[in-house]
């Protein structure tokens, strides 16, 4: 093992050694990935103790979207390019040719990586109802809602009966039962309601 290494020029050195540390790197941000996922997943379909079926997480409205340049992506493209450029320059190719490979097999690891989270953000997305559908609508109580803080209330959110986070628009306590009328999106859990004249 040591004649290999010994028998290797420093930039083949230097290209090893990055790609290893990069692997460890990438496979870090892999399982930080995977463990934010597991943590963040909801217990969807819960009754709500009156009967029917709700979505106990908070409704989230989120936008997914293509991104090509992220921190995971450039990761893999680093470790990509590292490794094959080492594997290519181990095999005596010319500096200049190696680089270039190595250059295209970084860029098909940025496209594959930034194609995979793409995905699976749109996999978890998948059937979350949008919190905005609901603004306008009238709602109730499930939780009181105090003074200045937050309780839950018990919504429509995209045809699906939800429990969402909620704050009232004055000052005054909104007891549990109590019909409102949902007045806009104040965060991606949050909505601001008023109580209803009906």
């Amino acid at each position: 093992m040591y004649e290999w290494w010994a028998g290797l020029d420093p930039l083949t050195h230097t290209f090893f050694l990055a790609a290893i540390g990069l692997s460890v790197l990438f496979l870090f941000q892999m399982l930080a990935a995977l463990f934010g996922l597991a943590h963040h997943g909801g217990d969807f379909g819960a009754a709500d103790g009156h009967g029917d079926a709700v979505e106990s997480g908070a409704a989230v409205d989120s936008n997914v979207g293509f991104q090509l340049v992220s921190v995971r992506s450039v990761i893999a493209f680093l470790l990509l390019f590292c490794w094959a450029a080492a594997f290519y320059l181990m095999k005596h190719w010319a500096v200049t040719p190696a680089l270039l490979v190595a250059v295209i097999w970084g860029l098909g690891a940025m496209f594959a990586v930034a194609g995979v989270y793409y995905f699976i953000r749109r996999m978890t997305e998948t059937g979350s109802p949008r919190l905005a559908s609901c603004v306008g609508q009238s709602a109730s109580v499930y939780q009181d809602i105090p003074g200045g803080g937050v309780g839950k209330i018990r919504a429509l959110v995209s045809g699906v009966i939800s429990i969402v986070d909620a704050r009232s628009v004055g000052p005054e306590p909104l007891k549990g039962g109590t019909s409102v009328r949902v007045r806009r999106v104040l965060g991606p859990t949050l909505v601001e309601v008023e109580k209803s004249n009906e």
